[in-house]
């Protein structure tokens, strides 16, 4: 690949677009180019799953957007028109009017005549908008789209399309409450892959989405790709795989996505891999209702070394690990740890991605059958190199030899923190006999995250990782911690609005590590003024934070174990959820001088097919050009199923 690959695209709002390599690719044979590109293909199909589930009015809003984007033939560079471009492009970003991270509703910054100037213009009927115009512009109506607040009615305060309007979050665990009373030792995910909604009766009852449900025209062209895939597969317990997922979205039976899980988790020999379907639960603020994501990917052989090396010793780091011994697994099963190349990205994975996946998220799957790990290394690649010479570090790291040690370990250390969160952090432990695995309720991702992140800090510092070669030496690990902390208590609040509080699972998680941490550690970490006024993290004793980090990840991994809702809520609401508005107004003013946009995204590459006169495919072209603009308006056109 080219040395001079353009990792940055366009900027707009509070957004960075970059562009990730297909490293290796060419290396991949045909059967293997022509798998990702049928699974690709798939992946792209379910677009308009995740921005229905994200909002009852987004897809058509959306349309209504690039209609006006599209066929208005006014004054273009109006202030009004370019606002309408921004709002429209963020709407592409987040799959939907909420922000993807805040969940906030958009603002406007062009007026609402302007719009209605602008339909009128290129003849759109006023019944097609009259009822969007209140949802685009009133703050008032769906303001969040997944609320979290103590004490409110999180179903009917949060915009997220998995519940019919009316109904309550108390109704809506009394129904799952029932369900989970049939027991058993494989419970499925009650209320994955369905919406709750109100029959003619006025009884709950859930629309389960599947090849023949509302969501039929995007699923069937899944599946469509799916068995184009089956066709492909470089093994036989590959096409097993697919062909127990198709089953599955043309049924939407949960068992059926329990089974093609485990069979998922078995299928380790192909180089070639992905996920799709009804995933996370994160945009559901009862945590049980999953968005539609995809990805396809495929093994980086160098760099999987490293993940390989912690997998092997996980039976290891769970024997070692400072939690009670009755919330440690006796045996680790079938942990699975790879660093991949993400070829495509789609729904809730497109255009903001997670840079690490741990999967299935079934408990008893988990405890049973072990888990596969990812680290996506080529968008790690991307975000570093934007990153680099951005000024963060010099405006927010407390000195020269703090700085130092960033610069010469800080990628790695990010890495391997990746790579232990998602390989062992998120597959270790377990639940106690009995306990309701939705038992935390709202609090219970952050809980789950922060138990990963505590266990990848806590091995961190282990001597263990310089013996298997995974750091080079006993001072590695300080870059992790003081990055980490200083995330977690000051720089992460540039991704928060003035007056409002944190409520990302992720955020809250690292806020809840690093203000537990900074209240307990006795001078070990503070926050000091610098001569000029600048707050800055010091670390004084790097080695008493690992014992505090153990500490807490034991009380976190026994409120998991025992489903302890009381102390999660706690422990969240004390240290997770609160913003000092005076660090926070100096941290967002330090910020914007260095004219850094503080959330990134990513535009796919477009992969062409290549074919023969007989239409066979005989290559897979990688097209880096298409921009951000081209490519949602060609999604759109080629996957506007909804």
């Amino acid at each position: 690949m080219q040395e001079n690959f353009n990792y940055t695209d366009e900027r707009f709002a509070d957004i960075q677009m970059l562009r990730y390599r297909l490293k290796g690719f060419e290396t991949l044979t045909l059967q293997q180019k022509r798998l990702v590109y049928y699974l690709s293909e798939a992946t792209l199909c379910g677009r308009d799953i995740t921005t229905d589930q994200f909002g009852f009015f987004n897809v058509r809003i959306r349309k209504l957007l690039e209609r006006a984007y599209i066929l208005y033939k006014g004054d273009r560079e109006c202030e009004n028109f370019h606002a309408l471009t921004t709002y429209l492009k963020r709407v592409w970003f987040s799959n939907g009017i909420h922000h993807h991270y805040g969940c906030e509703k958009f603002v406007p910054d062009f007026s609402e005549e302007f719009l209605r100037e602008v339909l009128q213009s290129i003849g759109i009927n006023k019944n097609e908008y009259e009822d969007l115009m209140p949802v685009i512009f009133n703050p008032q109506i769906l303001p969040k789209r997944v609320n979290k607040a103590d004490g409110e009615d999180l179903v009917a305060t949060s915009a997220c399309n998995y519940y019919e309007p009316g109904i309550t979050q108390s109704e809506v665990e009394q129904f799952y409450a029932k369900l989970k009373e049939q027991g058993g030792e494989e419970p499925p995910s009650w209320g994955l892959n369905s919406k709750l909604v109100k029959n003619s009766q006025g009884k709950l009852e859930e629309m389960v989405w599947n090849a023949n449900s509302y969501y039929g025209p995007c699923i069937k062209r899944i599946i469509y790709w799916l068995e184009k895939a089956s066709a492909v597969a470089e093994n036989e317990q590959q096409r097993k795989v697919i062909g127990l997922l198709v089953n599955y979205y043309k049924t939407g039976d949960l068992r059926l996505f329990d089974e093609y899980s485990i069979e998922w988790l078995r299928e380790v020999d192909g180089r070639i891999d992905f996920i799709n379907g009804f995933i996370e639960v994160y945009g559901d603020p009862l945590a049980l209702k999953a968005s539609w994501e995809g990805i396809v990917e495929y093994k980086d052989l160098e760099a999987t070394h490293r993940t390989q090396t912690i997998s092997q010793h996980a039976q290891w780091f769970e024997d070692h690990s400072p939690v009670d011994p009755r919330f440690r697994k006796q045996v680790v099963k079938g942990v699975t740890a790879n660093v991949i190349c993400a070829a495509m990205l789609g729904g809730d994975e497109y255009p903001s991605t997670a840079i690490g996946i741990n999967l299935p998220n079934a408990d008893w799957i988990r405890a049973r059958y072990g888990s596969k790990s990812v680290t996506i290394g080529n968008l790690t690649e991307a975000y570093n190199k934007a990153a680099h010479g951005n000024g963060f570090r010099e405006e927010f790291v407390i000195d020269d030899d703090t700085r130092k040690i960033i610069d010469e370990y800080g990628d790695l250390c990010d890495d391997l923190h990746t790579d232990l969160h998602e390989c062992l952090g998120h597959g270790s432990g377990q639940l106690l006999p009995n306990t309701d695995p939705d038992a935390l309720k709202a609090y219970g991702n952050t809980i789950e995250e922060a138990r990963a992140d505590l266990f990848g800090l806590y091995y961190m510092a282990d001597p263990k990782l310089v013996e298997l070669g995974l750091l080079p030496d006993t001072e590695a690990y300080r870059s992790q911690y003081y990055t980490y902390l200083l995330n977690g208590l000051m720089t992460q609040l540039t991704r928060i609005k003035p007056g409002h509080q944190i409520e990302e699972a992720h955020m809250r998680n690292r806020a809840l590590i690093a203000h537990w941490t900074l209240e307990h550690a006795n001078g070990a970490v503070e926050l000091v003024k610098a001569e000029d006024g600048r707050t800055f993290v010091r670390i004084n004793n790097y080695a008493a934070l690992r014992p505090l980090f153990a500490q807490l990840l034991a009380e976190v991994q026994r409120i998991k174990s025992e489903g302890d809702y009381e102390a999660a809520r706690s422990l969240v609401e004390r240290y997770a959820v609160k913003v000092d508005p005076q660090l926070h107004q100096e941290v967002l003013e330090r910020y914007r001088k260095l004219n850094i946009a503080p959330y990134k995204g990513f535009i796919n590459p477009w992969l062409k097919p290549i074919t023969n006169r007989q239409g066979n495919i005989e290559d897979i072209e990688i097209d880096y050009t298409e921009t951000y603009e081209h490519q949602m308006l060609r999604y759109s056109k080629e996957y506007g199923y909804l």
